[in-house]
C-alpha cells in the first residue's frame, strides 16, 4: 500500500472514494435548464480541463454561443440532447458523444419529453467559473443576462442569439 500512495503522489495521480468529488467546492447549480455538478475544474486539473456533470430538463436550451479559448466535448449517459454546431444538426442518444472546437457556433437543447443526462468536458478550464458565479441554486430563478454578458466575454465566450437560436443555414428539422 505504501508503494501504490508513493507511486501516487510521485506521479500525481490522485483517487476520490465513491461519492466524494475531487473538487472540495462540488455543487449542483442551475443554467438555462440544466442541473450542472462541477466535478472537476482548475482548481483540481491544474487548469487542463473542467469536468461537468449535465442534467437537462425537457425544453431546456443554451443560448447560440462559442468558445474562442476551449474545446467542449459532450458525452450522453442518457436522454437526447440536440446540438446544432456550425450547419449541423446531431441528435446524441446514450452512448453518443461531440467534440465542439474552439471557435464553432453552436446550441444544445432537449427538444424530447425526457430530461438528458450526460457529461461535459472543456479544455482548457474555464467554463466552471461561468457555472460558479452565474448558476442559480432553483432552476426557478430569473438569471441576470447582463451579468452573463459580461463573465463570457471576459471568459472569451460570445453569445451569437437568444436560448434556441440557431447557427446560420442551420434548421430544426
Amino acid at each position: 500500500m505504501t508503494t501504490l500512495i508513493s507511486t501516487a503522489i510521485k506521479h500525481q495521480l490522485y483517487t476520490y472514494p465513491k461519492g466524494e468529488s475531487s473538487n472540495l467546492m462540488s455543487q449542483s447549480l442551475w443554467l438555462f435548464g440544466s442541473r450542472l455538478t462541477i466535478v472537476a475544474d482548475h482548481t483540481t486539473t491544474a487548469g487542463q480541463y473542467d469536468l461537468i456533470e449535465e442534467y437537462s430538463l425537457p425544453g431546456s436550451q443554451t443560448p447560440l454561443h462559442r468558445h474562442t479559448r476551449y474545446s467542449q466535448q459532450l458525452y450522453v449517459l442518457s436522454g437526447e440532447f440536440t446540438v446544432f454546431a456550425g450547419e449541423n444538426k446531431v441528435v446524441l442518444s446514450a452512448g453518443d458523444n461531440i467534440l465542439i472546437l474552439i471557435g464553432t457556433p453552436h446550441m444544445v437543447a432537449v427538444f424530447s419529453d425526457q430530461p438528458a443526462h450526460g457529461l461535459v468536458i472543456n479544455a482548457p478550464s474555464g467554463p466552471a467559473r461561468l457555472i460558479t458565479e452565474m448558476g442559480m441554486r432553483d432552476e426557478t430563478e430569473t438569471l441576470d443576462m447582463a451579468l452573463l454578458a459580461r463573465i463570457s466575454a471576459e471568459m472569451g465566450d460570445e453569445t451569437l442569439g437568444p436560448p434556441g437560436a440557431l447557427p446560420s443555414g442551420a434548421t430544426r428539422t
